[in-house]
């Protein structure tokens, strides 16, 4: 399986198509070495195989100037042995005795090397590229080319110019991370790259899920564990042959396969003995290195130091990073050269920059590492809290944890360490588990505060608090209700109300929102609801009492949503709005991004779409330069910003926000991102579908929100696939999680009923229209519910018709309503994709009435949306309508003016003309050929009296686009 190479890939087999049709080509790839070339080359070997063509490929070795040829004379002896060569190639190449003088059966191996002998030489490979072409197309692969001879240069040179009308591919492969400043092959690369039949191709390094991908498949398809991933991924930077070298040494314990490492370090003994040592320091130094301090740790004068480090950099060991620095170019480099030290060299190295770092005010970050690896414990302990608190400042909480971490591993090995650490044990340990929330960790969180429950000082009443409040913090992110509402409430109970205290208000504000997860169902806390604003107002009081304004924003936030449910003229935008700007003066980042998260939300549940565009886009930034993108809300908010714009029909802009959600998935936050990219991609009948969901399915379990999102879409896309019964078994498996009164069950509910519609199955129809009903109407805690978003409206107007719809009523009333209450109030706006659904289940309903003309206008609109997004199943649907009722046929009112001679199909070409389609583009919109649409496209040109699409276009936009 070729992983992550498509494009590539494409780029050879189009040089291969241009060369089988008679234009010969050249495409030099380059790659650091185990990033795939081979396997890449070995890829189109098999196309042309395949194909019935030739192949030829050789190998350049590491033997310098004494085997002339060498690829060549190896291209040509295997392909002569070959058994899946044809009979024809064979003979040919056995019919060139000017050839064999360079096989090694050959009795002349010199020849080729005097200047009449090359030129021999390159005529007769060009004549038997000729002769081999005529048959088919020929592939001719010099591998390793930063090992090339000279002459092998020049015959590459001489082929890649002289190489026109014959049938031949000639792909050169060559390692850039070998191409030093002064390599031979590097002119000639740049020399070749400027004829025009010449082209590159550079392979990158693979991406995460490419990496994942690619372990999955060493392992017979058995996804890895995501730490093992993770962890590969991460050494080897998207190496393929590092990390499998990786991956195998895994499952053994081997840190660093002895194969891997004699292949780095051999790189290594080809430098210069000074060069040797400054690379060593900088091996412990770390993967970048200061100028200045590798020259003062390397023990060299400046003059040697310089001359090494431009030999280091010339060999790519190093590179230049930034005004005064280098790093390395590869970090499993650095980890062989640093293994290969002797412990005491790697100590009194660690040691000289310890010293240099101390004395110059370092960083700390690094001084803890020097000083650890130096073992001395109490610079690195009091280095390494100073280097938590300076991860958390700039943002860095994966950083800062680590810090945490290594500073409380030596805290019983320090003495004084509360002195020098400015605090106790457990309250480092609670920095550490804040930065595990704001990674994103928040059930390595809860385990860790459930730890330090355990061994906390009973009597120390406020730590109590503090832990139980920040354990009731994360439970909440892990929608453990009860649990949450119980731990605060045990800290509520700790601290009297007098005189207030911000521990207890913070465990109040706990309380509250534990409570806001809807206990109902819970019998401890069925009824609670009614103490909730109370809790709230009493939180909010405290906070401001005791200057907690962090404190104070979250209980509005809780407060806000409680209010929200029962007042229906609350401006609860304005409220979160509030409290964000009180948690941001306060620093309270987690509480800012909830506030922000809950105020763009109640913008966009309102239906103003761009003020929450606007308002998500500053929250993500706030959260990304917080560093808070991978915790619960800094996920929560890209997955809102994708929604808001794939709600408004701006899909362009929303596919380039769902290219950075990952497909393959090991984790339950990265499987969220994940599944809102479904709405996208089951609206446009993409092919990814189905590998996101193998991915995303484990996770099902894991997560309410995952469930809910990708099983509802699932259903969607085996409706579209006219499976009604697979539809029906995930609405199924998601209303079962969900609770009665929980508003997402709405639009599961309306997906329900268009299955049981293309079912006709009634009563069962009936059942999930209550359901419905009660999530709309009523509240958790039983209540009526005053307000319901306009996209909850506009589901439930959707259940009602397809309600009808299955007890054999198709009545467009409804469906019209449910048009409306997509459109939001702005005709024409609203949630584009839902109203150009609906138009479609509208014009079917007035076609079986009757109303063509209504119909075919409902029709034609929803034509056009569809056209306009690129929803392919349901342009499919409107298609198979438009021919059982006619309605394409339907003459429109508005065809008049400039317009009134074009058929209705030429009004559907011209208006996507309009919108800049190509005739391929147009052949795919309108399910016709490209041969057609050129075509329509003449007969418009022809009618409208111009005689370029721009004019046509022009034209359409002055007089106002056709309506069919």
């Amino acid at each position: 399986m070729l992983i992550g190479r498509r494009a590539e890939l494409a780029a050879l087999t189009g040089a291969l198509d241009r060369a089988a049709a008679g234009t010969a080509a050249t495409v030099l790839v380059g790659g650091d070495a185990g990033v795939g070339k081979t396997h890449l080359v070995g890829a189109l070997a098999r196309v042309v195989r395949d194909r019935g063509g030739a192949v030829l490929v050789g190998q350049c070795a590491e033997l310098g100037e004494s085997m002339p040829y060498l690829p060549l004379a190896d291209a040509l002896w295997r392909a002569a042995r070959d058994p899946r060569q044809g009979e024809a190639v064979r003979a040919v190449l056995a019919s060139r005795p000017v050839l064999e003088r360079l096989l090694p059966d050959g009795d002349d191996r010199s020849g080729g090397t005097s200047e009449l002998g090359q030129q021999q030489l390159f005529g007769a490979t060009l004549g038997l590229l000729g002769e081999l072409g005529r048959a088919g197309p020929v592939l001719l692969v010099l591998e390793d080319l930063h090992w090339a001879d000279r002459s092998t240069r020049r015959l590459l040179t001489f082929l890649s110019r002289v190489l026109q009308h014959e049938r031949v591919c000639l792909v050169g492969t060559y390692r850039t991370d070998d191409l030093h400043r002064r390599h031979p092959l590097r002119p000639v690369v740049a020399e070749l790259l400027r004829l025009p039949d010449v082209s590159a191709v550079d392979l990158r390094p693979f991406a995460p899920d490419e990496t994942a991908a690619f372990l999955s498949a060493l392992s017979a398809g058995q996804a890895p564990p995501p730490d093992v991933v993770e962890r590969v991924h991460a050494r080897s930077e998207g190496n393929p042959f590092y990390a499998a070298e990786l991956y195998a040494a895994a499952r053994t314990g081997e840190e660093l396969p002895a194969r891997l490492a004699d292949l780095l370090l051999a790189r290594v003994e080809r430098l210069g003995d000074d060069a040797q040592r400054v690379v060593r320091v900088a091996a412990v130094a770390g993967r970048r290195v200061g100028d200045e301090l590798v020259r003062r740790v390397s023990g060299l004068g400046e003059a040697e130091v310089g001359a090494a480090l431009r030999e280091i950099v010339s060999h790519r060991l190093l590179v230049p990073d930034g005004a005064d620095g280098y790093r390395f170019r590869h970090a499993l480099l650095r980890e062989a050269v640093y293994a290969d030290l002797l412990p005491g060299e790697r100590t009194r190295l660690h040691a000289a920059f310890a010293a240099l770092l101390a004395d110059d005010s370092g960083s700390a970050a690094e001084l803890a590492y020097h000083s650890l690896a130096a073992h001395d414990l109490p610079v690195a302990f009091a280095a390494s809290v100073r280097a938590g608190r300076e991860a958390e400042r700039v943002g860095a909480p994966a950083e800062a944890l680590e810090h945490y971490d290594r500073a409380l591993s030596l805290w019983d090995a320090v003495p004084g360490p509360e002195t020098a650490a400015g605090t106790d044990r457990v309250r480092l340990a609670l920095a550490a588990v804040r930065a595990y929330g704001r990674s994103g960790e928040a059930r390595r969180a809860v385990s860790r505060l459930r730890r330090l429950l355990e061994t906390a000082d009973p009597a120390d009443r406020r730590l109590g608090v503090l832990l139980r409040e920040s354990l009731a913090h994360y439970l909440s992110d892990l929608d453990m209700g009860a649990e949450s509402a119980d731990t605060a409430r045990e800290a509520v109970d700790m601290l009297p109300a007098d005189p207030p205290t911000p521990e207890r208000a913070a465990a109040l504000a706990a309380y509250v929102r534990a409570l806001l997860l809807k206990m109902d169902d819970h019998p401890r806390y069925r009824g609670h609801d009614d103490d909730l604003p109370t809790l709230a107002e009493e939180a909010i009081a405290a906070a401001r009492a005791t200057g907690a304004a962090g404190v104070e924003a979250g209980a509005l936030v809780s407060l806000g949503l409680y209010r929200e449910e029962r007042e229906a003229r609350l401006q609860t935008p304005d409220l979160f709005a509030r409290a964000r700007d009180l948690a941001v003066r306060a620093g309270d980042h987690q509480v800012a991004l909830r506030a922000a998260f809950h105020h763009a939300r109640a913008r966009f549940d309102r239906g103003d779409l761009t003020g929450a565009a606007e308002a998500t886009e500053e929250a993500v930034r706030f959260t990304l330069g917080s560093g808070l993108g991978r915790s619960y809300y800094g996920v929560i908010l890209r997955c809102l910003r994708f929604l808001i714009h794939y709600t408004a029909g701006e899909w362009t802009h929303a596919a380039r926000l769902a290219a950075g959600f990952g497909i393959r998935v090991t984790r339950p936050a990265e499987a969220l991102l994940s599944a809102y990219a479904l709405f996208l991609e089951v609206a446009q009948g993409g092919d990814s579908v189905t590998e996101r969901m193998r991915w995303i399915e484990p996770l099902w379990g894991e997560d309410e929100l995952l469930a809910y999102l990708s099983r509802g879409l699932a259903a969607e896309q085996a409706l579209w696939d006219g499976d009604p019964a697979a539809a029906l078994d995930h609405v199924t498996a998601v209303l079962d999680v969900l609770r009665p009164a929980d508003t997402a069950a709405i639009r599961i509910a309306a997906t329900g009923l268009w299955a049981h519609a293309a079912l006709g199955s009634r009563s069962a129809a009936d059942e999930l229209l209550s359901r419905a009903r009660t999530a709309a109407s009523t509240t958790f805690d039983g209540r009526p519910r005053a307000w319901l978003g306009l996209e909850g409206r506009a589901w439930l107007a959707r259940a009602e018709a397809e309600h009808a719809r299955a007890h054999g009523a198709n009545d467009p009333e409804l469906w019209r309503r449910t048009v409306t209450a997509f459109e939001y109030g702005t005709p024409g706006g609203g949630f584009v994709y839902e109203v150009a659904r609906s138009r479609w289940r509208l014009a079917e309903a007035l076609a079986e009435r009757g109303s063509r003309d209504e119909a075919a206008a409902e029709w034609r609109a929803a034509v056009a949306a569809a056209e306009r997004l690129g929803a392919r199943p349901l342009r499919k649907a409107l298609a198979d309508l438009g021919t059982r009722a006619r309605l394409a046929s339907a003459s429109p009112a508005a065809a008049s003016g400039p317009f009134a001679t074009l058929t209705p199909r030429e009004r559907e070409v011209l208006r996507l003309v309009a919108e800049g389609y190509n005739n391929r583009r147009i052949a795919e919109a309108l399910f016709i050929s490209p041969k057609t649409a050129s075509v329509h496209v003449s007969n418009i040109l022809g009618k409208l009296g111009v005689t370029s699409r721009t004019q046509a276009a022009a034209l359409a936009h002055r007089e106002g686009l056709p309506t069919s």
